[in-house]
């Protein structure tokens, strides 16, 4: 099958699900539970992939210092709440400022932890 084909199929396949959703009753609704669903699985493994990576590197977060795990774990902590709240805060102007401003100070935060420990 040649490339061409293949994209061809796919674009029929997604073409085909979107008309079944539009046609069959109640078709929005299920669609938006499986949305619902693809979200937390990709949460869930958002949340599989950071235990894993803390089990690896748990001695390199313990050599931080108290100082500087703190400020990680508050960075960590504040981002995952501004992306929780996403769709409230983007509802008016100064929610998405507020919202830019709370994902930039944590990835800052982020970074200068790393900054700092990478220069001993």
């Amino acid at each position: 099958m040649s490339p061409n084909l293949g994209i061809v199929r796919n674009v029929v396949i997604i073409a085909a699900i979107a008309a079944i959703i539009a046609v069959v009753p109640g078709g929005g609704p299920g669609a938006s539970v499986l949305t619902q669903a693809v979200v937390l699985a990709f949460f869930a493994g958002i949340g599989w992939f950071a235990t894993i990576v803390y089990r690896q590197r748990r001695t390199d977060l313990y050599s931080l210092g108290d100082r500087r795990r703190l400020i990680l774990y508050v960075a960590a902590g504040v981002a995952v709440l501004t992306l929780t709240g996403t769709h409230r805060l983007w509802t008016t102007s100064p929610g998405r400022i507020a919202w830019l401003a709370l994902i930039a100070g944590s990835a800052y935060a982020v970074f200068a932890v790393l900054w700092s420990a990478r220069r001993y």
